[in-house]
């Protein structure tokens, strides 16, 4: 799944709603300018039991952030809300806690958006 005229900026959230797979070992919400671009990379990783946050810039990974509250499983239905401020990210975890990610980049702007891995969307609100 993937968009590329999103147009989020600072104040904005986007609510995404959808379905873990069942078998799957993780999944990503992608945030940026591009694939090659991120501000956020949100990865439940379940073969680890974290939450793994990160950025890309010209391809090139960042260094990670790691949240140990996995607080939803395999097979279950989710709804995240991502908030984008001016200074980082606010990810609401359906049990309502919350993992904050720098925006490392201070991006003004956030046009690109994918889903990777095992989450089926079924709906998302910006």
């Amino acid at each position: 799944f993937e968009i590329l005229n999103l147009d989020m900026k600072p104040g904005n959230t986007l609510k995404v709603k959808g379905k873990i797979s069942a078998d799957t070992n993780g999944f990503s919400i992608n945030l940026g300018s591009s694939s090659r671009d991120l501000a956020l990379h949100f990865n439940p990783r379940f073969n680890e039991s974290v939450i793994v946050c990160n950025s890309k810039c010209c391809n090139v990974w960042q260094k990670e952030y790691r949240d140990c509250h996995l607080s939803f499983f395999r097979g279950c239905t989710v709804k995240f809300l991502i908030e984008m401020l001016t200074d980082k990210f606010r990810v609401k975890l359906p049990d309502g806690h919350e993992v904050c990610f720098s925006n490392r980049h201070n991006y003004r702007k956030i046009n690109y958006m994918s889903i990777m891995g095992g989450f089926k969307i079924t709906s998302f609100k910006l």
